[in-house]
């Protein structure tokens, strides 16, 4: 049942099933709690064989976990997918231009839209990367975007990711037990095929290899290693494309390349998917204490002897103090009006933003804005009297680190909990995909979902779960 100013996505406004769901909702009603606990502990079991785990820093429960999983899929109407496509390819495709601007011409600054120092002066700004033409001026092959729902057709997103995006094994292992448990569901509803998209993130990683490696480029996943908190998506993608999951100790710089040790003796890397941040990628070029990466790498990606997917750079462009100017970086670069509008933000640098924001930030989400997974933000309606006043001294402490939104009624999705089947509230990360022949988009991305009543935070660090994603076919 829909709560009250909240839209579920089963049930509406009015408590009428909605069409996409409709087949699910006769499931439900028809499939005994017990059937539903007893499949619950099989998709459990199935994670643990497949070793599906996340890391959580600092937990003294034990630093490795299994991701909850709810058996309650989550579903979009072709019609629905089809806005949100349109919407976020437009999106980052406007990032792209943005990025390749901020590091040749600087337009977007000299036109006045975005002060100069919010981006020369912001951490994520890379000036390595000023003037450096990169292959199909692509600087993110991966994105990531956080997108939300409060009513029928009405999107918003909530986050860029366009560093080191994660997820993406949970969609296609939240996918492969589904079908595993409840193969008459896929039977009985059209559903698109994410399987595909191991063979999409190669096909587009090839395509930005160097020049001269055009035809058979070797790819390599670059980790920081097994206690990292995505390790085993890692080593996932990296088995599911037949490509190598290498650690910085495997590679080595030569003769202006990249090569990788192998027992076959070196063999040079024409592209890496680097799962590392900036900071450690060559100790030489930024931080020496961080031995994680290939000394000599930015010298070579300089000189264009190997392709980085992300590239270098690009957190300026999802650094939560660049989100607010995200309709205006799609209006100066495209022409055009956002398809998925952001959420309303407060830029607690600016004073009267700032006023507002210390006001009332018992009503208000503020995140640090560089925060990342659920860390570093405060829920206002949800916070003590004490953890509202730390924030405000944060804030005043550092404006320019922190901004501030109203708090979404982020829409709600029928999930197995204890009490039973419940609402609970979702987002959604879809994946999109770049190379020099376009973009791609596999039909679904990664539903999360607040596994405690009334709680918006869909975290997985944060105790939140996964969902497996329908997008209908008809």
């Amino acid at each position: 049942m829909a709560a009250d100013g909240i839209f579920d996505e089963m049930y509406g406004w009015n408590d009428q099933v909605q069409a996409p769901y409709a087949k699910i909702a006769e499931w439900l009603k028809n499939t005994p709690p017990e059937l539903f606990a007893s499949k619950l502990e099989q998709a459990e079991l199935l994670f643990q064989k497949i070793g599906i785990t996340f890391n959580v820093y600092g937990s003294t429960a034990g630093t490795e976990r299994l991701i909850p999983f709810d058996i309650v899929p989550r579903i979009l109407s072709a019609s629905e997918w089809q806005k949100l496509q349109a919407g976020l390819f437009q999106r980052v495709r406007a990032l792209q231009m943005f990025l390749h601007d901020i590091y040749h011409n600087q337009d977007i600054i000299k036109a006045g839209i975005i002060p100069a120092s919010h981006i020369l002066r912001n951490e994520m700004y890379r000036p390595e990367m000023r003037d450096l033409d990169l292959p199909g001026s692509i600087y993110v092959q991966i994105a990531g975007i956080d997108v939300v729902r409060v009513s029928e057709g009405e999107f918003y997103v909530l986050e860029d990711n366009l560093r080191t995006p994660s997820g993406v094994s949970y969609m296609l292992e939240d996918r492969a037990v589904m079908m595993r448990l409840f193969p008459k569901l896929f039977q009985e509803n059209r559903v698109a095929p994410v399987d595909h998209y191991p063979a999409e993130l190669l096909r587009q990683l090839r395509s930005v290899a160097p020049e001269r490696a055009a035809g058979s480029p070797t790819v390599a996943v670059l980790t920081p290693g097994p206690y990292n908190s995505a390790y085993f998506e890692h080593a996932f993608l990296a088995e599911e494309m037949g490509v190598e999951l290498v650690e910085g100790q495997d590679l080595f710089v030569r003769d202006d390349a990249v090569w990788m040790r192998t027992t076959q003796g070196p063999r040079r890397v024409d592209v890496i998917y680097r799962r590392l941040d900036d900071d450690c990628l060559d100790p030489l070029a930024f931080n020496p204490d961080c031995l994680l990466g290939v000394p000599g790498l930015l010298s070579v990606y300089r000189n264009g002897g190997v392709s980085l997917a992300n590239a270098v750079g690009t957190g300026v462009a999802d650094d939560k103090s660049t989100y607010p100017y995200v309709p205006d970086i799609i209006k100066f670069y495209l022409g055009e009006e956002p398809i998925i509008g952001n959420v309303p933000t407060y830029r607690c640098s600016r004073s009267d933003d700032r006023a507002y924001v210390l006001e009332h930030i018992h009503e208000l989400v503020v995140k640090e804005t560089q925060g990342s997974g659920g860390y570093g933000m405060l829920v206002g309606p949800k916070a003590t009297k004490e953890e509202h006043e730390k924030f405000r001294q944060l804030i005043l402490s550092d404006p320019d680190g922190y901004i501030a939104q109203p708090t979404l009624a982020l829409s709600t999705c029928p999930t197995f909990v204890e009490e039973g089947v419940a609402p609970r509230h979702v987002d959604l990360r879809p994946f999109v995909l770049t190379g020099r022949d376009g973009m791609a988009l596999v039909p679904g991305g990664l539903t999360r979902v607040a596994l405690t009543k009334g709680s918006l935070v869909v975290n997985s660090s944060q105790g939140g779960g996964t969902k497996d994603t329908w997008v209908l076919e008809d």
